[in-house]
């Protein structure tokens, strides 16, 4: 076998990586994005679940450690590492770096977190950490620069997922949800999300389906308490005729798009379906779209995103 080294250079670039002694290529899941969006969360979470997790690695020792982790055939083949501003070298030379590793086998998944600015600000004053950017500026600051810093790398994503909206048990569950599995999967994810207009659409929206044109149990005294998980909004937003029709016309959309996307390459799609309050219209039709995706064996994730919230609708 031989030992995977990393040559230094006088001339700042990526370091370079030897080819692995190693047939099965690793897999490896790196979580990265802005202070406060929910990292360590996401790493305990699959830490948990069985990931060897490696906290802020430097980029440089990223091809011996995988190397060396390769060696071992009692390993779990889960590799999940947090790189982020604090990380040397991760900002300037993961472009770069991330292609060597490709090209000799290694799968990377880069998962990007961020969050709206008011939500970080209020973590972090709620917590009491300081930013790692902020030595000698505000907080505020230190979360612009480090947003514009990481552009580059958050363009390289193959999964944005904004957490303003998530406290850390739901967060939980759905890095759980959606990564119990490192392996690569045969077919892409789709992600369903129902949502309030009136708390804005999801940032991580690909496909956004307003369903308020729809009639609204809101306004039926005996339904108006109940959310769309209930049989009985269920049957009165499905009983109407436009309702029947707009599904058969939407399931034809999803059946001819979702195999063209994933066509393309892409592993994860988010569609948000949305309606006044998020609690009726919008919850049942998702709920209906998932299992449409069960009878055509399509894998998914569903979240009532602002369910549990009191709105109109």
């Amino acid at each position: 076998m031989t030992t995977s080294t990393v040559k230094q250079n006088h001339t700042p670039s990526a370091p370079q990586v030897d080819e692995p002694s190693r047939g099965v290529p690793l897999t490896v899941l790196i979580i990265t994005g802005l202070s406060g969006s929910g990292k360590t969360t996401v790493l305990r979470a699959l830490e948990d679940s069985g990931y060897f997790c490696v906290d802020n690695l430097p980029l440089s020792l990223l091809p011996p450690f995988l190397e060396e982790f390769s060696r071992s055939a009692a390993n779990s083949r889960k590799i999940a590492l947090v790189m982020d501003v604090r990380t040397a070298g991760f900002v300037q030379d993961y472009g770069r770096m991330c292609q060597d590793l490709q090209r000799r086998g290694y799968r990377l998944h880069l998962l990007f977190l961020e969050a709206e600015e008011r939500v970080l600000l209020r973590r972090f004053s709620q917590t009491r950490r300081q930013h790692p950017l902020a030595d000698h500026d505000s907080i505020a600051r230190a979360l612009h620069q480090e947003r514009e810093s990481l552009q580059q790398v958050r363009q390289m994503a193959h999964r944005i997922l904004d957490t303003s909206l998530y406290n850390p048990h739901q967060l939980r569950k759905l890095i759980l949800d959606e990564y119990s599995d490192v392996e690569p999967r045969q077919r892409m994810l789709l992600h369903l999300i129902s949502f309030s207009y009136k708390n804005g659409i999801p940032a991580e929206a690909d496909l956004v389906m307003d369903v308020r044109f729809l009639p609204n149990p809101y306004f039926i005294e005996e339904l108006k308490p109940l959310t769309g998980n209930e049989p009985r909004v269920r049957e009165f937003v499905l009983g109407q005729e436009e309702t029947l029709e707009f599904l058969n016309q939407f399931y034809g959309f999803l059946d001819y798009l979702l195999p063209r996307f994933q066509r393309e390459g892409k592993t994860h799609l988010t569609l948000a379906i949305g309606c006044t309050g998020g609690q009726h219209r919008s919850v049942v039709i998702a709920n209906v779209l998932g299992e449409h995706l069960s009878q055509v064996n399509l894998p998914f994730t569903l979240t009532h995103r602002d369910m549990a919230q009191v709105s109109g609708g």
